[in-house]
């Protein structure tokens, strides 16, 4: 990652200098190329420097910064570059998922009060003016001239946005929610759902198991759907709750088997959006985080998620520069794009908040983790144990579970430490035992039918406790 000073001679040359963020601390996307502060890339790189770091006030800077640049029809700038007028047509749901982030993992709740119409312009009045009324579904115009992270050549009712409006919209929600603010929250809820219905009736591909990417070939009709899925639009899909258990788990069968790279799984399942670029061969860590955490949320699939994670974060930690993560991978583990790629982009640091969110299981419900949730996937990786500590304004949260190589007896150890003034959702798993008995702090917990599938959900407050499973 690149946090540093924005300097007017020494970031990205094509127009990024800007007055409003000169001697300000920033997230930069990469530290030579792309050096400038996208706000795409925060949705990974800024979890990874509130959990590494427990430092915010660059990524504050960056969507303080974007938010005083909105349009008046509600569309934020990705970055400064070309003075804040880069035509990108997701980035704006991007800043609302990472100002979410910024309030849930910091307790920053004034940045919330201060932006809020700025949110409330970007869910209720840009994107609105966007979507097709018959269809319900946002339909990007192919003569609007707007890309998105990766500048692809699509348009019309793509999966990838629509996806990511939902988790938008849902995650917004749930902020509101613990604001006070319901009539937003119970608004965008709603539409979340609306989206996410009318997204599963128009763009799945029953003939494979996964959505459409959701637009027309290059040279075809509007209104048709090229015969091509993409990774983002499929993960963000499943992550934002579009799908139940058993299409999610058909989505993912089908990623692996037709994406499948010693470097990870590919961004698309063909190449026939931009023949001569590979999309079938190329691997963005960016995008694959949110697969790896929609493997890690689906039931039975935290197998695939360790062997993603290995292939994909274990390509770049064995081939050079090896310690840094890469913008983005070609056709055999090349760097994509040459010379030209960057070599250690935010964006690609997604096993940060992957282990902290998933194996360790740690996530705020909301802001400041004033409640959270305990989580820890323990199936799955071949991993027998695991430890570590999160950060919150309040003091850490300190996790740490073992399994014990017992047939009988004691079986499974978590050790939590919580902020004293918070509580949360301790999820206790059942290894698959038919009738565990569970501990907390040596105390029975009474199982109540239909609790012995997965796991066991506990409330408890803040403080330490110890919970055992035994056969």
């Amino acid at each position: 990652m690149g946090t540093d000073v924005f300097l007017a001679n020494e970031t990205e040359p094509r127009g990024a200098s800007s007055p409003t963020l000169e001697g300000k601390q920033v997230l930069f996307d990469g530290a030579k190329r792309d050096r400038d502060p996208y706000v795409g890339d925060l949705a990974v790189a800024a979890l990874t420097s509130y959990l590494s770091h427990d430092f915010a006030e660059a990524t504050r800077n960056v969507l303080e910064d974007l938010a005083m640049h909105q349009r008046t029809d509600g569309w934020i700038p990705p970055a400064s570059i070309n003075n804040y007028t880069l035509p990108l047509f997701d980035y704006p749901l991007w800043w609302v998922v990472s100002s979410v982030d910024l309030v849930m993992y910091t307790g920053n709740t004034s940045y919330a009060e201060t932006y809020w119409d700025t949110l409330v312009s970007v869910l209720d009045e840009y994107y609105p003016s966007n979507t097709n009324n018959a269809t319900g579904l946002l339909d990007k115009n192919a003569d609007m001239g707007y890309g998105d992270y990766a500048f692809l050549p699509r348009s019309g009712p793509v999966t990838y946005y629509n996806a990511l409006y939902v988790h938008a919209l849902s995650y917004a929600s749930q902020l509101a929610e613990s604001l006070g603010r319901n009539d937003d929250a119970s608004r965008w809820s709603s539409r979340a759902v609306a989206v996410g219905n009318a997204l599963l009736s128009n763009n799945f591909d029953g003939s494979v198991g996964a959505f459409y990417d959701g637009g027309p070939c290059p040279g075809g009709d509007a209104g048709t759907f090229c015969n091509v899925h993409a990774q983002d639009g499929n993960a963000i899909a499943i992550l934002a709750g579009v799908t139940d258990d058993k299409t999610a788990a058909e989505i993912l069968d089908y990623w692996q088997n037709a994406t499948s790279q010693v470097y990870g799984n590919a961004f698309y399942d063909s190449s026939v959006l931009s023949p001569g670029d590979q999309f079938n061969e190329r691997v963005y860590a960016f995008i694959s985080y949110f697969e790896i955490a929609a493997r890690f949320v689906t039931p039975g699939k935290a197998s695939s998620a360790f062997d993603e994670i290995r292939r994909l974060y274990g390509w770049m930690a064995t081939h050079d520069p090896y310690i840094t993560q890469w913008e983005g991978i070609g056709p055999n583990g090349t760097a994509y794009e040459g010379g030209f790629t960057s070599m250690a982009h935010g964006w690609s640091t997604g096993i940060v908040p992957l282990l902290t969110s998933y194996v360790l299981g740690v996530k705020p419900e909301t802001p400041g983790f004033q409640t959270w949730r305990i989580c820890p996937v323990v199936d799955g990786g071949g991993l027998t144990w695991a430890r570590g500590d999160v950060p919150t304004p309040k003091g850490k949260i300190g996790i740490s579970w073992e399994r014990k190589d017992a047939q009988s007896g004691l079986m499974f150890v978590l050790e939590t430490e919580t902020p004293k003034e918070s509580s949360g959702v301790v999820c206790v798993p059942t290894l698959g035992l038919e009738n565990p008995k569970i501990y907390m702090d040596g105390t029975p917990l009474t199982l109540s039918t239909g609790q012995t599938q997965d796991w066991v959900s506990v409330n408890v407050t803040g403080g330490k406790h110890t919970f055992t499973v035994e056969s």
